[in-house]
């Protein structure tokens, strides 16, 4: 337990601050941190999929929108927006996050196939293919998804409490509690149970299973590991997680544009889990707070920041596409010189050198000299070495 206690202190640390946030930080931050709760969710379950089985997927933000969207038609109820009948279930919002969660894994157990048969490069592009046609549908089905304009976002209600700013929010030790409040803590107990989760995943035999048939396949289908049903495995459950960071977006966006859900979010997806570190689940998390985080800090304050323009402007680099430059050099940066990403760089950092071992006192007095062990005679008794 003494030996373990450090290694938790971290961890409670970070803990205890983030329940505590919400009482000192503005909306902004608030905001910017549920994002980066949602990234961070989704990059664990694809790190799950391309760093433990080491299947490459370009398809993660579809499964995101399947997420979003499965939420918004199954809690919404039917309306008329924009010249445009919008149907909806009106289920209680708990249960339409739930099956919105299962929709988006039953969508990755369909494309499970494709993850059982092909690998590397082949499958890369199959689940980039997943995204062109998510978007196709996204604008089209406009009576499902409200086409270009997106759809409104029903509020979650749990335990009769409803996580928006209406009615008049809550005071609590001064502090008005509405709805970016609330919905930091339900963000932030979905993080720390899908990263339980994750651990106990990799920890566990499928866990090893993953990471053998990422390391050597032919060998694990030797030793009766199921490849196939693994891969298709790891599929659906990336595609479940996908799905709880797609809620949770949609909850903090407040509404669901088709726009969000392209190519450029697949790749943020692919340059978190490559910056934060493969094959864990600290490093997903670390890879999505630096990629979710770096625009909103380069918006709010690129006008101290060189060669960053403000939004619209005329000149110079805009936020967002600041962001993208900065976090594909350190995407480079990783490949070429951290292949541990960000997280190896911390362990490194922590590491200290090795002490030198400590050498025993010289008894006559002549120096730190290491005494030498007695040699053995070949009758067992000690021999002495004497000089002439």
């Amino acid at each position: 337990m003494s030996e373990r206690l450090p290694r938790l202190l971290p961890p409670a640390a970070g803990l205890a601050v983030m329940l505590a946030l919400p009482f000192y930080a503005g909306s902004f931050w608030l905001q910017a941190g549920l994002f980066a709760m949602s990234a961070a969710i989704g990059a664990i379950g694809l790190n799950l999929l391309t760093g433990a089985a080491g299947q490459l997927s370009l398809g993660h933000a579809f499964f995101l929108a399947v997420g979003a969207y499965s939420y918004v038609w199954l809690a919404a109820e039917p309306e008329t927006a924009s010249g445009h009948e919008l149907t909806g279930l009106a289920l209680p919002t708990p249960v339409a996050a739930v099956a919105a969660v299962g929709i988006a894994g039953l969508a990755g157990g369909l494309c499970a196939p494709l993850a059982g048969r092909l690998k590397g490069a082949s499958l890369g592009v199959a689940t980039l293919a997943l995204v062109f046609a998510g978007q196709h549908v996204l604008f089209r089905a406009e009576p499902l998804t409200g086409g270009v304009n997106g759809r409104a976002v029903p509020p979650m209600e749990l335990f009769g409490l409803s996580l928006t700013d209406v009615p008049q929010p809550a005071v609590i030790l001064g502090v008005p509690f509405g709805g970016l409040e609330r919905l930091w803590y339900l963000g932030l107990a979905l993080l720390v149970a899908a990263a339980w989760f994750a651990r106990g995943v990799l920890r566990s035999r499928p866990g090893r299973a993953l990471n053998t048939i990422r390391d050597h396949e032919i060998a694990a289908g030797a030793l009766g590991v199921p490849v196939a049903r693994y891969r298709a495995a790891a599929f659906a459950l990336s595609s479940m997680y996908a799905g709880v960071a797609g809620v949770l977006l949609a909850l903090v966006f407040q509404r669901t544009v088709p726009d969000y859900f392209g190519l450029a979010l697949a790749l943020d997806y692919l340059a978190m889990i490559v910056i934060g570190g493969l094959g864990s689940v600290a490093g997903a998390v670390l890879g999505a707070v630096f990629v979710s985080m770096l625009p909103s800090l380069l918006t709010r304050y690129g006008d101290a920041i060189p060669l960053v323009a403000e939004p619209g402007a005329a000149s110079g680099l805009a936020p967002a596409e600041a962001a993208r430059l900065l976090y594909g050099a350190a995407f480079i940066a990783v490949l070429l010189f951290l292949p541990g990403g960000l997280l190896g760089l911390a362990a490194r950092a922590r590491r200290r050198p090795a002490l030198p071992s400590p050498r025993r006192a010289d008894p006559l007095g002549r120096g730190g000299a290491a005494e030498a062990p007695p040699a053995i005679g070949h009758a067992g008794q000690e021999t002495e070495e004497r000089t002439v």
